[in-house]
């Protein structure tokens, strides 16, 4: 109990700082998640896709990604749109030296790493549409377009929802790997509070709550979207 006094918030303690890197964590799981749900339809299209060529692209991608451990590509993302970055510089007769933002890499590592099993879920969602449908629709005299809009996207994101909600629980979990690029995450935070104060059990129980705090209401934003979802289904 003595020792709950470092998490206290102001001058003496270390809530503030936590509360930071909490903060920290959220924005790099919304970015993330942002910008891997637009990779994510993109890689699933190519997956989709008539021409072999966007097939196979996306296909060699996805596995990439997942044989891959995600500490690893979070470091080849940091330290490879770095080295490209200069290398373009260098190229084009410019000598300023260029130093890859830690943010957005993580951000940018992160959302590659979602992306490649978001898309998997965008597919098993597009597929999931009964065919039926979307021969009624086209025999309503429905465009291409009209008929992805109206038929088969809003019953899309009806399927991928529970998928997306598992997928957006692991980013949020897996923001913690940006302290390896010294990102000021909660769990940076964290470490750093237990080192300086010598007490980690305090400092990780204490990022350990408030991740479950974190999850508990992504769990809960999720049942809510999928009921929404679920709105005029027999059921529901």
């Amino acid at each position: 109990m003595e020792n709950l006094g470092l998490l206290s918030f102001g001058d003496t303690g270390w809530g503030d700082e936590l509360m930071q890197g909490a903060l920290v964590t959220l924005q790099l799981a919304v970015c993330a998640l942002g910008l891997g749900l637009a990779l994510g339809l993109l890689l699933s299209a190519m997956k989709l896709s008539r021409y072999r060529v966007l097939r196979y692209t996306g296909e060699l991608y996805i596995a990439f990604i997942r044989a891959t451990p995600e500490f690893l590509i979070l470091l080849l993302f940091y330290f490879g749109i770095e080295r490209a970055v200069q290398g373009v510089l260098t190229a084009v007769g410019l000598t300023v030296a260029f130093e890859m933002p830690r943010f957005l890499a993580a951000v940018i590592g992160l959302a590659a790493i979602f992306s490649a099993y978001a898309a998997e879920v965008f597919r098993g969602a597009y597929m999931a549409v009964p065919t039926g449908q979307i021969e009624a629709a086209m025999a309503c005299g429905m465009s291409d377009w009209q008929t992805f809009n109206r038929i088969r996207l809003p019953q899309m994101w009806r399927f991928a929802i529970p998928g997306l909600g598992n997928l957006w629980m692991v980013l949020l979990k897996d923001t913690s790997l940006a302290a390896v690029i010294a990102v000021d995450d909660l769990l940076r935070q964290a470490k750093i509070g237990s080192e300086s104060t010598r007490a980690p059990l305090t400092f990780y129980l204490a990022a350990g709550l408030i991740y479950l705090l974190l999850t508990g209401l992504s769990d809960l934003a999720r049942d809510t979207l999928e009921r929404r979802a679920r709105r005029g289904m027999a059921g529901a």
